[in-house]
């Protein structure tokens, strides 16, 4: 595939084939750097019982939140998902099933199911509900829990900038996760604020190269909402 087959015109295009029970890796850190465009084109597809990876679980009516409001998810694997309501009554009510990892096991996860580990040892969560069910091994007198990889059938990210063969650029928090969750999608959709011609990326200042990427697309108008604004009185 040539680098330029990549572009697409649109997010409702870029998603069209996701399918019902897809698995999804959804790049974000909380609101910052979510696939706006591509979670709004998801809601408006006859798609459900989705799996969703994310660090976070979005917000009410915004993000995966539009998701889980139209009942298109079935589990959520996630880090840390306290600034969603609807979230958390769907949990309770056990409508949604919830797979909680550790931010850093969640980010590991992604990072080996795009490079091809099935799984690795970690002493994180070993001795808590985090470890039940799982194989547990002792190296040099401690004992680590085995985790195993995430893929996904559709990576979705935001990126800043990209060009058309799917370079990417991130910015500061979003440059966390979208990587990952790009590298750990089967096929993966890129949203970027802007669009750049190819060979106008500084190759030492590309965070993903676009090997990783199979579609691409310029999206307009991003909220770029914050979670929670906290302001001291003046």
């Amino acid at each position: 595939m040539s680098g330029f087959q990549k572009v697409v015109e649109s997010a409702d295009v870029a998603v069209k084939d996701v399918f019902s029970g897809a698995v999804l890796t959804i790049g974000g850190f909380g609101l910052c750097g979510i696939p706006e465009h591509s979670i709004a084109a998801l809601s408006r597809l006859p798609v459900h019982d989705l799996t969703c990876v994310s660090n976070n679980a979005g917000v009410d009516g915004f993000g995966i939140g539009i998701l889980l409001a139209k009942n298109q998810v079935k589990k959520m694997i996630s880090s840390y998902v306290g600034e969603n309501k609807l979230f958390e009554e769907l949990v309770l009510s056990k409508k949604l099933e919830l797979e909680m990892t550790a931010q850093g096991t969640l980010a590991e996860r992604l990072r080996a199911g795009g490079a091809g580990i099935p799984a690795f040892f970690t002493a994180t969560g070993v001795g808590t509900v985090v470890a039940e069910g799982k194989e547990v091994r002792d190296f040099g007198g401690r004992s680590y829990v085995m985790e195993r990889a995430i893929q996904g059938d559709f990576g979705i990210v935001k990126a800043w900038k990209g060009d058309a063969m799917g370079n990417l650029v991130f910015r500061k928090t979003s440059r966390n996760f979208n990587p990952l969750c790009a590298m750990a999608g089967k096929i993966t959709i890129a949203e970027v604020e802007e669009l750049v011609p190819v060979g106008s990326l500084d190759p030492d200042q590309i965070h993903l190269p676009g090997i990783y990427v199979h579609r691409i697309f310029e999206g307009k108008t991003y909220e770029k909402r914050i979670e929670r604004r906290v302001t001291r009185e003046s």
